[in-house]
């Protein structure tokens, strides 16, 4: 009998978060999510939903009310999670949360400094060998930094990049008012919003990596899956989600189950939707062959 998993998922009461949740009761039933949402109220028609499917889920669900960009939000988590697991560990971290529309300052605080708060305060609850981090990335990112002046690209995919380089190389990206102009003077592309963030958490991933080296961090784009966060861009394309290509919610976990629970080669890396490892400076299609640089 293997021990019991406990398993944070945050932005989990819809979307690609929902489905991760699913896959897991479903995976191993040894597992105790924590059920990240923003609302608590939504987090609880969430989990009555999954309990719906399957009654036993009910004690394997616990609904945690987290705000990812409020400090006073996560610590609150963390000190119920504490509180639940007592001297056990935290097994995963599910990075889940994230936004696509908005203002770069808003987009960041959710996509990169929300994942920087979740991970400060719950490394310190996983388990030291056998912990996992899953940082639910985009292919936005790669694209972002393909774009990038050489040494705008070098700086984003440095494994030795440290957290405070990021956070001053986002407080530069957000004193930029010239627009796309001016983004692109200074090497950054269009200086796409969403694209820049993932780039950033990317990094981010790295940083992580190579601070806790015996912890399993690795980032992964879900696909391109119809979400709250992608339906817009139909709408706004005139087409349905399935014309643009849009698969289901469930198509989005592949990636994220295989860096939670499968064997890994190496850590701080980035995957496709394919669960198949991709370069953090460039777009891979599923199906390409594997990426095998360093």
């Amino acid at each position: 009998m293997h021990p019991p998993k406990f398993i944070l998922v945050t932005g989990a009461n819809k979307g690609i978060g929902y489905a991760i949740i699913k896959k897991i009761l479903q995976h191993d039933p040894t597992t105790t999510v924590f059920l990240g949402s923003r609302s608590a109220t939504r987090g609880q028609e969430a989990k009555k939903t999954l309990v719906k499917e399957e009654s036993s889920w009910e004690k394997r669900i616990i609904v945690t009310q987290l705000d990812v960009t409020e400090e006073a939000s996560v610590a609150q988590a963390q000190k119920q999670i504490q509180d639940t697991i007592g001297q056990k560990k935290l097994y995963g971290i599910v990075n889940n949360a994230g936004i696509a529309m908005g203002p770069l300052q808003q987009i960041l605080d959710v996509n990169v400094y929300g994942v920087h708060k979740v991970c400060s305060k719950f490394i310190p609850l996983l388990h030291p060998t056998e912990g996992r981090i899953v940082v639910i990335s985009s292919a936005a990112g790669p694209s972002f930094v393909s774009r990038c002046s050489p040494q705008r690209k070098a700086f984003l995919i440095d494994p030795k990049v440290e957290w405070t380089d990021i956070d001053t190389f986002m407080k530069e990206c957000l004193n930029i008012t010239g627009g796309a102009k001016e983004f692109a003077s200074r090497g950054l592309g269009n200086g796409s919003s969403y694209h820049l963030s993932k780039a950033c958490v990317n990094a981010y991933t790295l940083h992580l990596a190579r601070t806790y080296p015996q912890i399993k961090t690795n980032a992964c784009t879900p696909g391109f899956i119809e979400t709250d966060l992608t339906r817009p861009m139909a709408k706004f394309s005139g087409k349905t989600p399935q014309e643009m290509g849009m698969l289901p919610a469930e198509k989005g976990t592949i990636s994220a189950m295989h860096l939670l629970f499968d064997s890994l080669e190496g850590n701080g890396r980035y995957y496709g939707s394919d669960a198949i490892r991709s370069p953090l400076d460039k777009y891979r299609s599923p199906g390409d062959p594997p990426y095998t640089g360093e």
